[in-house]
């Protein structure tokens, strides 16, 4: 596990250590190490509930799965309404749904944690990898937030902390498994966990996806058809969720 050297010092001081719980196997993996590490009380679970569009019974394995009471954090809107009231699906390159859905909802919760503490330091905890992608591989594992701290009339001071950053797939798998614990149940098909039917996902994972939720995976294809704009492009030209899956609605 990555750890700074700055962290020790932040432990000292009381900084509270925010863990974003996905349900993934990278929030699992991140936090089962985190516990053994951050002394229990500076320790607090969120999760960002995605509503219709989250994989069924995420919430509790998070729950059986961790030590801690879950936080649970919601949006005022939701992924589908969002998308309809745009006329457009999200992209790789404009991923609203994680910025209105989950980091803004956190950071909210974690403001208001922190004033309800009378805190002043929070690290926010999050299972990225550098092995994910081009992207992700150039980000900074532990950095000061410049846009959620503040020091005028209210103190505050937020890091963002990647622990896993320098994790591999299976190193991940195997933390889960030495803290006696299985991956979430999805993963017995797919490569990747996040919304059932991610634009980032592959194609196995949206089948799988369409497999266990028909009547929501209906409802992306009938969007795509209410608004004319489809999830995903090959080679340059929009193509059908249904086309591309392989799998049509009944």
């Amino acid at each position: 596990m990555f750890v700074p050297d700055e962290i020790n010092r932040l432990i000292d001081d009381g900084a509270i250590f925010y863990i974003s719980h996905s349900g993934g196997k990278d929030s699992q993996a991140m936090y089962t190490l985190l516990r053994d590490f951050v002394p229990s009380n500076q320790i607090v679970v969120v999760h960002a509930d995605l509503g219709e569009v989250e994989w069924e019974g995420v919430q509790d394995h998070i729950i059986q799965n961790t030590d801690h009471r879950v936080w649970v954090v919601k949006a005022k809107k939701d992924f589908l309404e969002m998308v309809e009231k745009r006329g457009k699906w999200l992209s790789a390159a404009y991923r609203q749904c994680t910025s209105d859905l989950k980091r803004g909802p956190i950071f909210k919760f974690i403001r208001n944690d922190l004033k309800k503490r009378g805190a002043t330091v929070a690290i926010n905890c999050l299972g990225l990898r550098a092995q994910e992608s081009s992207s992700r591989a150039k980000k900074e594992p532990f950095a000061y937030n410049k846009m959620q701290s503040c020091n005028g009339r209210v103190i505050r001071h937020v890091y963002d902390w990647l622990p896993i950053f320098h994790y591999t797939t299976e190193e991940v798998f195997q933390t889960i498994d030495v803290a006696g614990q299985k991956p979430f149940w999805a993963y017995e098909k797919n490569e990747r966990l996040s919304c059932v039917f991610c634009i980032m996902g592959c194609i196995n994972d949206l089948r799988h996806g369409a497999e266990q939720r028909p009547e929501l995976y209906k409802k992306y294809v009938e969007l795509e058809k209410k608004i004319d704009h489809t999830m995903f492009m090959k080679k340059g030209k929009p193509i059908s969720l249904e086309e591309h899956v392989g799998v049509k609605v009944s």
